[in-house]
């Protein structure tokens, strides 16, 4: 397995739920609705702002040629992320519609109990960049006093210590999928923060996961 797994699968988490499902899983999370100014880094001259609701096109979004568009990803590194997910368990070809998805449950546990020792990941030196952890626009309020961790960007927003995200183009990834975002952020809690902030970054990421 390798750490680009992780994030593809979480994308193919949040290509499954449809915006009113998103919206649910953070009131069950108790996160509150998506902060208008949500995203941790500043907007390219000319940058086009996607519609964050992928319903209209589900489809398209679980191909390989768009996961790859979405994630920053080669096509083959999308092919070879999903064998290798499907080989283990992670992942399953749906009945419905034939297109990946993720086995969520299993996909829980091993972000809970395994991760942080598979792809650990160490604060290093203060740059500028996109905020992670509790700090991230996304998870605000959820957590006081929280380190103030970034992915390095030349656009990102805050100054932190520097956390090396779990795939290269992570910052990129997160830009139109806030929920993805939010994911990715609670798991760099889990595999940095303090007991308390692994606690709680645990139970929303279960709600988000896996909402009721």
């Amino acid at each position: 397995m390798k750490s680009q797994d992780i994030v593809l699968l979480l994308k193919l988490v949040t290509q499954r739920q449809p915006c009113a499902q998103q919206q649910l899983a953070r009131s069950q999370a108790q996160l509150g609705p998506l902060p208008h100014d949500w995203q941790g880094w500043e907007q390219e001259d000319g940058t086009v702002i996607e519609d964050l609701d992928q319903a209209k096109a589900p489809e398209r979004a679980l191909t390989i040629r768009g996961l790859e568009a979405s994630l920053n990803l080669s096509k083959s590194e999308v092919s070879q992320s999903l064998r290798r997910s499907m080989a283990v368990g992670l992942a399953m070809r749906s009945r419905s519609d034939g297109l990946p998805q993720a086995n969520v449950s299993a996909l829980l546990q091993f972000i809970l109990h395994g991760l942080k020792y598979v792809f650990p990941a160490t604060p290093a030196r203060v740059v500028r960049g996109i905020p992670t952890g509790f700090a991230a626009p996304v998870l605000r309020g959820a957590v006081a006093g929280a380190e103030q961790w970034v992915w390095p960007d030349p656009l990102g927003t805050a100054s932190g210590q520097t956390i090396a995200p779990l795939y290269r183009s992570v910052p990129k990834a997160v830009r139109q999928d806030a929920q993805l975002y939010t994911m990715l952020a609670l798991i760099d809690a889990i595999r940095l923060g303090r007991p308390r902030e692994q606690s709680e970054a645990a139970r929303i990421l279960e709600m988000l996961l896996q909402p009721r």
